[in-house]
């Protein structure tokens, strides 16, 4: 039981570091237009939710096949994927892509079309190639039914997690304002580095042993 407790809390603060639900809450909110009422983001955040719980699950039964298909080694996507994680999380603690200018008539749409919530908010703002890699690599590391049960259970809680940052956005803003909001961005930067850093350790240690 203790080790159930464990790989849960270890998923869950991994996958909520590299998603950064109060950091994508803050994009959400400067692709929406002002106007945009309480109710139409719920309706926003909800839909966006149950959409990367969907793209999860996928992600999840898919996974291992399509590595297969490809010829493509866990340890080779720990590299890449540790890449793309460090990458992210460069540009996290460089605050890069936290002021996003939209134009009104780019703001117009986005409160016009439905699907925002869907595309790009869900999927690839919050379910990103991040996330994605990320999850390939710990469903191969969960070993029996209990660990699979943990890494479930820690991608549902981050889901949530989503969900209240996105239906209460508008109020941590408010709370946080801009600086708090940054320096919680940097923060899960630093998080999502040293994973990075691990994923792309643990990658090459393997296939050094393998290929030479």
């Amino acid at each position: 039981m203790t080790n159930f407790f464990d790989l849960l809390l270890q998923n869950t603060i991994t996958m909520m570091a590299i998603v950064d639900p109060l950091g994508v809450s803050a994009v959400m909110l400067s692709l929406l237009s002002e106007s945009t009422t309480k109710e139409e983001i719920s309706k926003i955040a909800f839909k966006s939710t149950l959409t990367i719980i969907i793209a999860f699950f996928v992600v999840l039964a898919s996974g291992s096949f399509l590595l297969k298909l490809f010829g493509i080694e866990i340890d080779s996507l720990k590299v890449m994927g540790g890449i793309v994680l460090l990458l992210m999380a460069i540009k996290m603690v460089n605050g890069a892509g936290e002021s996003k200018n939209q134009t009104k008539e780019e703001r117009a749409e986005v409160k016009n079309h439905e699907d925002f919530a869907v595309i790009p908010l869900a999927i690839p703002i919050t379910f990103g190639p991040g996330i994605f890699a990320t999850i390939l690599i710990l469903r191969n590391q969960s070993e029996n039914f209990i660990s699979l049960i943990a890494f479930v259970m820690a991608f549902l809680l981050v889901a949530l997690s989503v969900y209240l940052a996105f239906k209460n956005s508008i109020y941590i803003k408010k709370y946080l304002g801009i600086t708090g909001s940054k320096i919680i961005s940097r923060l899960m930067g630093l998080i999502v580095g040293a994973i990075a850093v691990q994923f792309i350790v643990s990658g090459i240690s393997v296939l050094v042993k393998e290929y030479i």
